[in-house]
C-alpha cells in the first residue's frame, strides 16, 4: 500500500470510535439549523478550505434537495478580513466576526491541524463568551483549541495532509446526519 494511503487508513481507524460524537454533533447542528440558528466555521489555509466545504454543503446541498441553512465561513469575506487584520490585528480575524454574527445557541466549528492557531483559538474564546457551542477538529491532542472548545475530535497523526483528509471525512459524516435528520 502507498505510504499516504497507509497513513490515511491508520488515521481513519483511529477516528472511527468518534462516530457516536459525530452523530451527536450532526443531530445537534440539525436542530440548531432547522430552528433558525446558524453555523460559523473557521480555519487557516487548508483548514479554511475545509470550513468552506462544510458551509457550502449546508447552504447548498450535500446529497438531497432541501432548504438552505445559515452557514458562514468566516475567512471568505476578504474585505472584512483585511479591515479587521489592519485595524485590530490578525488574532482578531475570526473573533470579531464571531461577536458580530454569532448568537447564543449557534455553533462554531473550528478547524486547525495544529490546534494552536491564535486566530482560531481567539474565535473559540469569543464564541464561548457569546454563548455559542464550540467544536474543534484538530490534529493530535492535547492542544489549546481542543481544550478551549466544548468538544473536539483530534486526529492522532502528525501529517497535515492526512489530518485534513480525515477532517473532510468527518464533515461529510456530519452533513449526512444533518440531511437525514432534517428531511
Amino acid at each position: 500500500m502507498h505510504p499516504h494511503l497507509a497513513r490515511l487508513s491508520t488515521a481513519l481507524t483511529a477516528v472511527d470510535p468518534e462516530t457516536p460524537k459525530i452523530n451527536a454533533w450532526g443531530l445537534k447542528l440539525a436542530a440548531v439549523l432547522s430552528g433558525g440558528g446558524r453555523l460559523l466555521a473557521c480555519g487557516n489555509g487548508g483548514s479554511a478550505a475545509e470550513a468552506q466545504h462544510l458551509t457550502a454543503e449546508l447552504v447548498g446541498r450535500y446529497k438531497v434537495d432541501r432548504r438552505a441553512y445559515a452557514a458562514i465561513p468566516l475567512h471568505a469575506d476578504t474585505s472584512t478580513l483585511t479591515a479587521i487584520g489592519n485595524d485590530f490585528g490578525m488574532t482578531e480575524l475570526y473573533a470579531r466576526q464571531v461577536r458580530a454574527h454569532g448568537r447564543p445557541g449557534d455553533v462554531l466549528v473550528c478547524l486547525s491541524t495544529s490546534g494552536s492557531s491564535p486566530n482560531v483559538t481567539g474565535a473559540a474564546e469569543a464564541a464561548r463568551d457569546c454563548g455559542l457551542t464550540t467544536w474543534a477538529l484538530t490534529g493530535p491532542a492535547p492542544n489549546p483549541l481542543a481544550e478551549l472548545c466544548d468538544e473536539a475530535i483530534a486526529v492522532p497523526v502528525g501529517d497535515t495532509a492526512t489530518i485534513q483528509e480525515v477532517h473532510l471525512t468527518v464533515i461529510h459524516m456530519l452533513c449526512d446526519v444533518i440531511e437525514k435528520a432534517c428531511t
